[in-house]
């Protein structure tokens, strides 16, 4: 890290390579011609090597300058998308959303592109997590969670109730006709969900001998997967479930459902100010899509 040199000198050398004059990469930069001059200057130095050839109307790129360039524009490029991408834009127009990781990538993501479409002035950032944390983050304007509505410091308005049904890959289903028939093929667990099995054979009257030891996943996600693998029948939350057997990815091989103890939340600070424009305009989307 001591061989870095100063991030301006850096700005300053890819802006004038870019522009190729000092005068416009100050303009563009905010800086003096004379100001970009010495930090071209102090880079030269610390290097070893001459990075520009100076002449009255324009520089131009030595062989050394022409080596180095790539290297330096890629690391800006990169902290600015990483910087951009872990604190967003804070525009008017900039959304973040964050939702448990198979809610924001079997509901929320597959619907992104239709609502970007009808609102191109937004700017929608997606985050995703496994678990739950107990306060809201600053920074997150839409957060949605699945619970029972009980998070301290948060306003929860519940998003419709929820159910749990069984779902495995179109082939297995055509073989399985009746509930007792779940019991000859594996199950898959979600971790968080543990009571979903047991509850699901208690409320339709049968006891769940374990024929075969299944697979336990710590997400929706993976679950989902790995039934459309044919490696058993999962338990998926109704809104989740209804995607995918819509689109002929799953299929439900029983016409059962029980209701869920959880449901998903759309979660606000308390005594939060009034949501800006746009923040409310993403809110009634999440408010349709999770009905």
């Amino acid at each position: 890290m001591k061989s870095l040199p100063n991030l301006l000198w850096l700005r300053s050398f890819e802006a004038a390579s870019r522009l190729g004059s000092f005068t416009a990469a100050g303009s563009e930069l905010g800086l003096t011609q004379a100001a970009v001059s010495n930090h071209i200057s102090a880079l030269e130095t610390q290097l070893g090597h001459q990075l520009f050839e100076r002449t009255t109307r324009k520089v131009n790129l030595t062989a050394s300058g022409r080596a180095y360039l790539p290297s330096v524009r890629k690391a800006l490029q990169d902290l600015a998308l990483s910087t951009e991408g872990l604190f967003g834009n804070r525009t008017a127009g900039t959304v973040t959303i964050r939702a448990p990781i198979s809610e924001a990538a079997l509901i929320i993501a597959p619907a992104l592109t239709d609502f970007q479409r009808q609102h191109p002035e937004l700017r929608i950032r997606l985050l995703s997590a496994i678990w739950a944390d107990t306060v809201l983050e600053s920074g997150i304007e839409i957060e949605i969670r699945l619970g029972t509505g009980s998070w301290p410091g948060a306003h929860a308005e519940p998003l419709g109730t929820e159910v749990v049904v069984p779902v495995c890959a179109p082939g297995l289903a055509a073989a399985i006709r009746s509930p007792h028939q779940l019991l000859e093929h594996p199950r898959i667990h979600v971790l968080g969900f543990d009571d979903h099995w047991p509850r699901f054979f208690e409320t339709i009257g049968l006891t769940a001998e374990a024929k075969h030891p299944g697979i336990t996943v710590d997400t929706s996600l993976a679950a989902v997967e790995l039934a459309a693998a044919r490696g058993g029948t999962a338990l998926l939350l109704g809104k989740i479930a209804s995607r995918l057997t819509g689109n002929g990815r799953l299929a439900s091989p029983l016409d059962l459902e029980i209701p869920s103890l959880q449901t998903h939340f759309l979660l606000t600070r308390d005594n939060a100010p009034a949501p800006k424009a746009a923040t409310g305009m993403v809110e009634a989307w999440i408010r349709d899509l999770f009905a």
